[in-house]
């Protein structure tokens, strides 16, 4: 079973993919801010780690660039989760070292195929 971590500060969008996740066959573990994400990718190594971006300290494009620097947790693909839309964001967040990109408000069962896809990798 694969285990996904979710980084995000919103308790209810966390409580929401954790639902569609675990539904759908996946385990999870969550972390608040992108230094605990860090922490967590590195203590749990997940099979895919969700991203959001604006969180409080380290910010989700500064998490994805230190997971993507770190030998330890590199080859873990990162999907950022995020309420940033603008193109010029997506692109940042792909240069950091995200695999995949999507803007909030995210459909579930998309989120789910994202996962899916990921992992398929």
């Amino acid at each position: 079973m694969a285990l996904v971590l979710i980084v995000d500060d919103s308790p209810t969008d966390v409580h929401v993919m954790q639902k569609a996740l675990e539904q759908n066959g996946f385990q999870t573990a969550s972390a608040a801010d992108g230094g605990e994400g860090i922490r967590k990718a590195r203590e749990l190594h997940p099979d895919l780690i969700l991203m959001d971006i604006v969180m409080p300290g380290l910010n989700g494009f500064q998490a994805t660039r230190e997971l993507a620097n770190d030998p330890q947790t590199r080859t873990i693909p990162v999907i950022m989760v995020t309420s940033k839309a603008q193109e010029s964001d997506r692109v940042w967040g792909l240069r950091q070292g995200a695999v995949d990109y999507l803007v909030k408000p995210v459909a579930m069962d998309q989120l789910v195929r994202k996962a899916q896809a990921a992992l398929a990798v």
